[in-house]
């Protein structure tokens, strides 16, 4: 099951190697905090459509106010009229009180959408046992996701359950593995979603970082990995020192390019970039930020890895009036608009 610290010095060696301007045609990494192509530039590159065809998806929690006000129907249709292909759950009601699986998917048909994935808690934060999470409902979370028919079922809560030291996280890693050995025998796919606190280092070894330790620990058939890239820049601004000053740089599409297939779904926010806030960056709807998503997309998304990524918009604080006073519905047709309108580079 890859548990050995071999593994975990083998990953940091790999991506130490593996530099990025070497696999991203000469792109620094600050390239992908300026130099963003504003939305009305975005298209002017080439004319390959940079998202291939049938993979621009939405992460259903930016939408929770309208799926909530609205149901899952109005949401739906509306998605697909500004081009999305695919949706991916965070909640199969999301306060619309009882609708079915059944339902869900006559919903997504007829509005032409898949399911790619779905969220569900790790475990119970007080200890429920009826609790509806993958600690304690395994086989309950993957009968649902079978019959839905998600390919990638997964979570977004961060492995520290039992604490963020090295054997906290080797335990977890241990459960994941269990968990993805399950969801294999289904034909579906487990994967865990970051945010940026999985970047820091254990309090028991500040030389190791935790992301490192996942990945290391974990079995890569078994376990797959959702990359919220605004997310994952956060913490390079937050971690990319060790806590006592060393220097240990962050480079998140460097993770990606050294094992691209173990990372089938991204997460797609964008945000501004400002250095006096404590997370660096300020959220924003994709393409009014400051990531580089040509860069980042073009990166990836080549070769024959060209239609294995799915591209999943979010925004954290769509709902909010106070931080997106258009509303989450204009972060979803805004977003969708810059992603599809993004043309290939030339070389890639």
């Amino acid at each position: 099951m890859h548990r050995s610290s071999d593994r975990y010095d083998s990953l940091r060696a790999a991506l130490d190697r593996r530099s990025f301007l070497g696999v991203a045609a000469g792109a620094g990494a600050a390239a992908l905090l300026a130099g963003a192509a504003s939305p009305a530039q975005a298209s002017g590159f080439g004319r390959q459509r940079l998202l291939p065809k049938g993979r621009l998806g939405i992460q259903l929690y930016t939408l929770r106010d309208q799926v909530q006000e609205l149901g899952f129907g109005p949401v739906f249709e509306e998605l697909a009229r500004h081009g999305y292909d695919e949706v991916e759950f965070a909640g199969y009601t999301q306060g619309t009180g009882d609708i079915s699986i059944r339902q869900l998917k006559r919903l997504l048909r007829e509005n032409g959408l898949r399911a790619i994935g779905s969220h569900v808690g790790y475990h119970a934060d007080g200890g429920d046992p009826n609790a509806y999470t993958f600690a304690t409902q395994l086989e309950k979370v993957l009968d649902d996701a079978a019959e839905l028919g998600v390919p990638y079922i997964g979570t977004p809560n961060n492995p520290n359950r039992y604490g963020d030291t090295v054997d906290g996280w080797k335990r977890a890693a241990e459960e994941f593995n269990v968990y993805g050995a399950a969801a294999r025998k289904r034909g579906l796919a487990f994967y865990q979603h970051n945010h940026s606190e999985e970047f820091s280092f254990a309090l028991d070894a500040p030389d190791v970082r935790l992301y490192d330790l996942l990945m290391a620990e974990t079995d890569p058939k078994l376990v797959k990995l959702e990359l919220d890239i605004y997310w994952a820049f956060v913490a390079q601004h937050r971690f990319s020192k060790r806590p006592d000053g060393t220097p240990d740089p962050l480079d998140p599409l460097k993770y990606v390019l050294a094992d691209p297939d173990r990372f089938p779904l991204f997460h797609v926010k964008d945000g501004e970039h400002d250095e006096a806030l404590p997370e660096g960056y300020e959220q924003t709807d994709v393409g009014y930020g400051d990531l580089d998503y040509v860069e980042f997309i073009s990166a990836v998304a080549r070769g024959r890895r060209r239609r294995y990524h799915h591209w999943l918009v979010e925004r954290d604080d769509a709902p909010d009036p106070n931080t997106n006073p258009a509303g989450s519905l204009s972060t979803a047709r805004r977003s969708a608009e810059y992603l599809r309108s993004l043309r290939c580079r030339p070389g890639h």
